[in-house]
């Protein structure tokens, strides 16, 4: 008997999220979508999201519904490790949200955190 186990994605994409980047990926061919955090921003790391190359070496490669394949780097992982992310669209714009439970603080437009 084979059994497979699907381990649990560190973060959560909404439906929103998910049909958005699914919608981005037909231009983007063989890139992947790329979930970052770097340091800087107004509260002190900031998020990232673009698409990109797997890097076998320093990547994880996490499957969400409909096929949504996102890179998350082994760097970025702590940082965002529970969160929730959403694509949003209302009078103010579009983008992708996150909603972080490790966050102390964020900045105003939610572009930036500390921990």
């Amino acid at each position: 008997m084979d059994i497979q186990i699907k381990k649990a994605a560190p973060f959560e994409l909404s439906e929103s999220a998910i049909t958005k980047i699914s919608s981005l990926k037909e231009s983007e061919g063989d890139k992947l979508f790329r979930v970052y955090v770097t340091g800087g921003g107004c509260s002190g790391f900031q998020y990232g999201f673009k698409f990109d190359e797997f890097d076998q070496d320093e990547d994880a490669k996490l499957d969400f519904d409909k096929g949504v394949q996102v890179v998350l780097d082994h760097m970025s992982y702590p940082y965002i490790l529970g969160s929730k992310i959403d694509y949003v669209e209302n009078l103010m714009g579009s983008k992708f949200t996150v909603e972080n439970p490790n966050a102390s603080s964020t900045c105003g437009c939610g572009a930036s955190f500390s921990i």
